[in-house]
């Protein structure tokens, strides 16, 4: 028995595929996909959210000083001269950091290995910013299934495929 579905393809246009789907599921909570594909999905993104669940309060907050630029009514930096040059102005502020435990930074990492970086693109493209999906998996996706032993998502036939009758599904995160 396989312990695996090789989904006709090679190993490493297949690491990509379950990668790219992986990503795509935990950004968006649902995506459409083959059946095989989705069980194959499925057994990585529930390890990755079962690893967020159990290191998801395993960090200390920790205040730290930090220097801050000052900024002015427009929001630009207040510049002084010294010794001719200008020079950007800064103050020290205290702030409240969550600073991860080792087995905390060691389960993020590990998830970085899987997940690709996302950028969600606005109406322009000065809008455009960058998605922390780890930082999302800890913060809003762990605390939901805190109570929870496995079983994060659900897979949903829709039917089959116009083009080559494949098994269509909707995998979701419950």
């Amino acid at each position: 028995m396989a312990k695996y579905r090789k989904l006709g393809r090679t190993s490493s246009q297949r690491k990509a595929l379950i990668r790219s789907q992986v990503t795509a599921l935990l950004h968006n909570g649902r995506i459409i996909t083959t059946e095989a594909r989705a069980k194959e999905v499925r057994k990585v993104a529930e390890g990755l959210i079962a690893a967020a669940v159990k290191e998801c309060d395993n960090f200390e907050e920790v205040t730290v000083k930090a220097k801050v630029a000052r900024k002015d009514s427009e929001g630009k930096r207040v510049k002084e001269v010294v010794d001719g040059k200008k020079v950007t102005v800064y103050d020290e502020v205290e702030k409240t950091i969550k600073k991860d435990m080792p087995s905390r930074l060691h389960a993020r990492r590990e998830m970085l290995k899987v997940l690709y970086p996302v950028t969600e693109t606005g109406a322009k493209k000065k809008d455009t910013q960058k998605v922390d999906l780890v930082d999302k998996l800890f913060t809003e996706i762990a605390p939901k299934y805190k109570d929870r032993n496995g079983g994060y998502t659900r897979i949903v036939k829709i039917g089959l495929r116009k083009g080559d009758g494949a098994m269509e599904v909707v995998l979701e995160l419950v």
